[in-house]
């Protein structure tokens, strides 16, 4: 998830979140120490419009077809911008259907579009100032947008410290190679395990991803959820 580029756009202090999450935490402690330095990537020239609107485009397809798909739609645009929500409404669906989108993706950006002309999908500016439940609440009201697309707006645009993606395999998987267990936790079990990395759940969630990275696909391919309990016979009869 990370990238090769400094931290940027963070909402807090990362010093202080390290120090934090090392003193309470064995784990993060040790992957703080043998791992890359916290870092995140993210175009700071995005609105999150645009943000949502590439998530929409990359959703269910590989990278590469993604990205040109993408590319696609933004030369609908101008200025090497993707459309305004004004011009996207205006733009046929017979067109978006021909740079490569699926029909429900035409209707997830149409819905964008529209909600980003109401207000419910903010500014940049007016993101800053909504609190995490009060985004993902608005953002997911956006035909084809989850919350684990809005976690991720969260963490990586508006650098938000206190947010724990509970359904990423990423976090999940990783959490079982840092604490050694061998099945994936259940988001409600990773939530109340997380209790302890607050109010810097994003930066403890990001060294989950370096814990599943460094353990690498070997090893984290054979991690599953874990397996729901059988009844017995008696009690089935």
């Amino acid at each position: 998830m990370g990238t090769n580029t400094p931290a940027m756009n963070l909402a807090f202090d990362l010093q202080q979140a390290l120090q934090h999450l090392c003193e309470r935490d064995e784990c993060i402690k040790s992957l703080v120490a043998e791992t890359r330095a916290f870092q995140i990537d993210g175009d700071e020239g995005q609105s999150p419009y645009e943000v949502l609107m590439e998530a929409i485009a990359y959703q269910s397809i590989s990278g590469k077809a993604a990205a040109t798909i993408f590319g696609r739609i933004r030369a609908l645009g101008e200025n090497g911008r993707p459309p305004t929500p004004e011009k996207m409404l205006k733009i046929p669906s017979r067109k978006l259907r021909k740079a490569g989108l699926s029909g429900a993706k035409v209707l997830a950006m149409k819905d964008l579009a529209r909600k980003a002309m109401q207000g419910i999908v903010p500014t940049h500016d007016e993101a800053l100032l909504l609190s995490d439940d009060e985004l993902v609440k608005r953002l997911v009201s956006v035909r084809g947008i989850g919350a684990w697309t809005v976690e991720m707006f969260l963490i990586f645009r508006l650098g938000r410290p206190d947010v724990l993606p509970i359904h990423d395999l990423g976090v999940k998987k990783g959490w079982s190679v840092a604490y050694g267990k061998k099945h994936m936790p259940k988001p409600q079990e990773l939530l109340k395990f997380g209790e302890r990395w607050r109010p810097y759940r994003t930066v403890a969630s990001w060294y989950m991803w370096r814990a599943f990275e460094r353990a690498g696909y070997k090893v984290t391919n054979k991690i599953r959820a874990r397996k729901p309990r059988r009844r017995n016979a008696a009690k089935r009869k």
